[in-house]
This record gives structure tokens, sequence and C-alpha cells, in this order.
């Protein structure tokens, strides 16, 4: 590829005026095409002439890869890359990379967020306040509402985005355990999985889907949690069983749920859990804060770069030969 000839890039994603500014210097490197997540006209428009994907969340399948006759690389803005059909893109020799540890610090911030306004029920207050109903009434608040700093705060998964919420809750007075699929006996916090939903105030879910943990927080996974427990996730609402998790929220033992992600997304409105008032959500954002597209852009550009430089790319997560 020559080296003054800019790379071809889809963004499946709308860009605001910080990320146009951002890449307007950079035109004589990177062409970028944006589409939006749900414009498939465009979308398929595009795709046979993008060299690059940056990719988002609507899932990539392997038709979708076999149209883009020129694409080299996918790259994920973000971590988790179970939306993009790796073996299919392994197979046409695309490259799949990710940026791990690029949201870690925004995701870490949501999800101590959603602990907060479960743990102090915020949504409840927040529409009692609206509707003008003075001063809370309800004696129950003094007895269910809680500071992190009193609680033992469980996190499943130990990776970047974990490490940090532990760094925040325990400044903030929490005690923390944690385990992760792969095991981490000897470090001082880790627990198995049972005993860490035995022992903890707020679970906290920091791990990618895969077969082994699609639905480990199945009906029996949480009848093991504490009462008045709070779980939240900004991981994949796949690894949580969802009927499961209603019917935990409704009859116990959990006391609330703090959900950024669902095991469908965009998520339906027909979905239980959003008709339930121990039940505070955000639509996948936790990561989508102006940092942490500047983090994405810039490792992303680099990539382009190397790209157009015949140079090894970074955070390749399959096997390919450019």
């Amino acid at each position: 590829m020559a080296m003054n000839q800019p790379v071809r890039v889809l963004a499946h994603f709308t860009p605001g005026p910080r990320v146009t500014e951002f890449l307007a210097p950079l035109d004589n490197l990177v062409d970028v095409r944006f589409c939006a997540a749900d414009d498939d006209t465009t979308f398929y428009r595009e795709l046979p002439d993008a060299e690059v994907l940056w990719h988002v969340l609507r899932p990539v399948s392997a038709a979708d890869l076999e149209l883009g006759g020129r694409l080299k690389l996918v790259h994920k803005m973000g971590a988790g890359v179970n939306t993009i059909d790796v073996g299919a893109a392994t197979r046409l020799g695309i490259a799949v990379a990710n940026m791990p540890g690029a949201n870690a610090p925004s995701v870490a911030e949501g999800a101590v967020m959603l602990m907060l306004a479960a743990l102090r029920r915020l949504p409840e207050l927040d529409r009692a306040t609206r509707a003008g109903a003075g001063w809370p009434t309800d004696p129950t608040l003094g007895e269910t509402v809680r500071d992190i700093g009193s609680c033992t705060v469980g996190l499943i998964g130990y990776g970047n985005i974990a490490k940090r919420v532990e760094t925040i809750v325990t400044a903030m007075g929490a005690t923390v355990v944690h385990t992760n699929t792969r095991g981490a006996q000897g470090h001082p916090g880790w627990r198995t999985l049972p005993d860490l939903l035995a022992v903890s105030d707020v679970v906290s879910l920091h791990l990618p889907l895969t077969e082994h943990t699609e639905g480990l927080l199945d009906a029996a996974a949480l009848s093991r949690m504490k009462p008045g427990a709070v779980l939240v996730n900004t991981s994949r609402g796949a690894v949580i069983d969802e009927p499961a998790l209603v019917s935990a929220l409704q009859h116990g033992p959990l006391q609330a749920a703090g959900l950024d992600v669902f095991a469908t997304e965009p998520v339906d409105a027909a979905n239980p859990l959003l008709k339930l008032d121990n039940v505070v959500v955000s639509p996948h954002t936790t990561w989508y804060t102006a940092d942490t597209m500047h983090r994405y852009l810039a490792e992303a550009v680099g990539n382009c770069e190397r790209l157009a430089a015949g140079q090894q790319l970074a955070n390749v997560v399959n096997e390919v030969n450019l």
C-alpha cells in the first residue's frame, strides 16, 4: 500500500464534533466514511470499498465480512470481540484487533456510578422528587440504603476494568474480593465464585462473553447471593440469566441491580427488567465518554498508520498474514 494513499475506513458510528476535529488533520492518512449503527443502506454501500472497519456494537457477520472485498482489518472500538465473527475473518485473511484497557477508566467509573445509584435507590428517589412528593416518608430508606464504604464488593473478572473499580471503591472504604475464570489462588482477595457471591454486598461483573461465561449467573448462582445484595453488570448481558435475575429482584435475595448491558441489544422496551423499580439502567454507554473516544481514535489511527506502512498491527486477536 502506498504511503501517500489514505487508508479507506468505514467508521460504524455517528461522529460528534470532537471526533471530526481529531480526524481533520489526518486526512492524508485516513479517509473515514461514517455510518450510523442502524443505517444498513450506507453500511452496505461503503463496505466493499473499505480497507478498515472501525466497529462498535452492531454485530459483524460472516456475510458482512465476505462483502468487504478490500477489508484488511476490523478494529473493535473496545475490548470484547464477541460481536465479530472472528473465525470468518481469519478464514478471509482479515485481521481483527481490539483495544484492551482503552475504555477501562470510563467503564470503571460507570460501574461505580451504577453501584451508587442502586445502593442509594436513586431511580426511586429521582421519580418521587420530580413528582413533588416532598420529604421521603419511607422508613425503609434508613434500613436499606448503604454506603459503599461499609460494603464488601465482589468483582467477577479481574482485568483492567475490575482493578480500576477496586482502586476506586477501596479508596471509599470498601473491602474487595474477586474471582475470575482462570483462577488466581494465592492472591489475598481471591475467592471461589460461590464464596464471593455469599459474602459480597455488591457484585460487579467484568468478564468477556464466552461459551464458559454465558449464563454464569443463573438461578442457582443468584440464590447464593446475600439478602439485600446489589448486582452490577457493565460487561455483557448474556453472562446473566435474565429471567432468573428478574425473579431474584422480585422475590429476593437481590435488593437492586445496575445494568448497562442486556442479553439482546438494543434492549427491547418490553424487557421485564425495565419494568422493575429496583433496577437502574443505561444503554451500554458506560464506556462512551469523550476521554475514551480520544483513546479509541488514537489507537485506531495508529493501526491504520501501521497498515499503510506494512508494519505489525497492535492488539490483533487472530492469526492472519497481511
